[in-house]
């Protein structure tokens, strides 16, 4: 046994057996208990220490896969961090980056913390310059890279469905071979849920531009534009319309109460424009069939769509000749009814 394993053995059989009041040398002891139990921990494998380090957030920059858009990161949308940052003296939470090889203006590449490097930036700028950017460097591949910013930030309000949508196209195309089912799996949602997104990400320019911000796009926005679009003459009408919504708002306009920053009233508005040529439901075709037995008359008259049936006999047929004649018809017609 080493002398480390003997002063932590020392130090928890020093306990045992008196009921005196602890000493500040008892106290000191358990101290070193406490630091010799987490060496162990260290030791054995327990414990996962990690190494962070405080930098300069101009020596960072944005993975450019990162699902996140800086260039929509304000003051007014960080204000909550800022003012966090500020109470606590300090970021609380690193940022989770990997180290950069070759480059002169940057030595780490920001995988999950653009929000955090935003404010420290900012803050930094803005008369407090000694704020440093909290991070720990990670070695990982560009898919585990995709999938540990996805687990942090799937949940989180501040990242858009269109931002994460986006996120998900070029991702199934980079790291799943185009397969959808691959990284539904390893990001462990469903293919539906997957899916979703992945059409979201495919909405015409046009429509994006119709929305006062691309932030401001749903996964349900999508879902219900989704119909429309699927036919070639509401999809037209509302690609023109979403032009004259984008040009409208581009020129100011706020009169007559038209959806200019109304994300929902945009939705409705296009799909105002496509349901005047959505398809229309087929009328309901009449069917007649009549069926006859030793003189006996039974017709059927059947409207497809709305079910109903209507049933037409002689008034002086016999109970078995119609008995006979419904146990042909709904032979005929099992498949049907």
């Amino acid at each position: 046994m080493t002398k480390k394993h003997d002063a932590i053995f020392d130090a928890v059989l020093s306990g045992i057996g008196t009921t005196e009041p602890s000493t500040k040398k008892d106290r000191g002891a358990g101290r070193f208990l406490k630091r010799g139990n987490a060496i162990g921990d260290k030791l054995n494998g327990e414990v996962d220490e990690k190494t962070l380090h405080w930098v300069d957030p101009a020596r960072c920059k944005m993975w450019e896969r990162h699902n996140r858009d800086y260039e929509l990161l304000t003051p007014e949308n960080c204000a909550d961090l800022i003012e966090g940052i500020q109470q606590q003296n300090r970021q609380e939470f690193p940022a989770v980056v990997r180290r950069l090889q070759g480059e002169e203006d940057f030595d780490y590449e920001v995988i999950c913390g653009a929000r955090r490097h935003f404010a420290i930036t900012w803050l930094r700028a803005n008369n407090y310059p000694q704020f440093k950017y909290l991070i720990e460097v990670r070695d990982m591949s560009d898919e585990e890279a995709f999938r540990l910013a996805d687990i942090e930030n799937r949940d989180r309000a501040d990242i858009s469905d269109y931002e994460r949508a986006k996120d998900y196209a070029a991702a199934v195309k980079l790291y799943y071979g185009g397969k959808q089912k691959t990284m539904a799996q390893r990001l462990q949602v469903s293919e539906a849920w997957l899916s979703r997104y992945l059409f979201l990400a495919k909405l015409p320019d046009e429509i994006v531009a119709a929305f006062p911000s691309s932030n401001d796009i749903k996964e349900l926005h999508a879902r219900a534009l989704k119909p429309f679009l699927a036919q070639p003459k509401a999809r037209e009408e509302m690609l023109s319309r979403a032009d004259w919504l984008a040009s409208m708002r581009a020129a100011g306009a706020t009169s007559y109460g038209m959806p200019w920053n109304d994300a929902v009233k945009v939705v409705a508005e296009l799909k105002k424009a496509g349901q005047g040529h959505a398809p229309k439901k087929a009328p309901a075709k009449e069917r007649k069939h009549r069926y006859t037995a030793q003189g006996t008359s039974f017709s059927m008259e059947r409207l497809d769509k709305a079910r109903e049936i209507t049933l037409k006999f002689d008034r002086d047929a016999s109970v078995e000749d119609l008995r006979r004649l419904m146990e042909k018809f709904f032979l005929d017609h099992k498949e049907g009814l």
